[in-house]
């Protein structure tokens, strides 16, 4: 699973549209709220809409955004409302690589420390 972010100016379906064609192909299964937002992207994406229980249905989303809000809060003194995006990119930049560890990099690392040790002239052909 990835987080993304975007900036939307309002809740209508043609800012949420936004982050729906940037992010989601069309043949994904979408859970969302009951937001009426939503009932026009479902000619074009599968949503399934259920109640949002006070946020209970929807708990890891609502921690995501605790966690964004609390990153920008701690890690920058002053926000510029012209750049949110950006700061939005750099977070889920950073929680989605501590989430995929597995990289080909952090393999090749992990790899190398476990090898036996391999001395200069055993590399060099001479």
């Amino acid at each position: 699973m990835r987080f993304y972010a975007l900036k939307i100016e309002d809740y209508s379906s043609k800012s949420l549209q936004g982050i729906f064609e940037k992010h989601i192909i069309k043949d994904a299964k979408v859970t969302t709220d009951e937001w009426r937002g939503y009932r026009p992207l479902a000619k074009d994406y599968t949503i399934e809409q259920i109640p949002s229980n006070n946020g209970m249905n929807f708990k890891a989303l609502h921690t995501m955004i605790h966690q964004v809000k609390s990153w920008i809060r701690t890690t920058y003194s002053w926000v510029s409302e012209k750049h949110i995006d950006r700061y939005f990119s750099e977070f889920c930049y950073r929680i989605n690589r501590s989430q995929s560890k597995a990289t080909v990099f952090n393999n090749l690392i992990t790899r190398m420390a476990n090898a036996e040790k391999i001395y200069h002239t055993q590399i060099i052909c001479i």
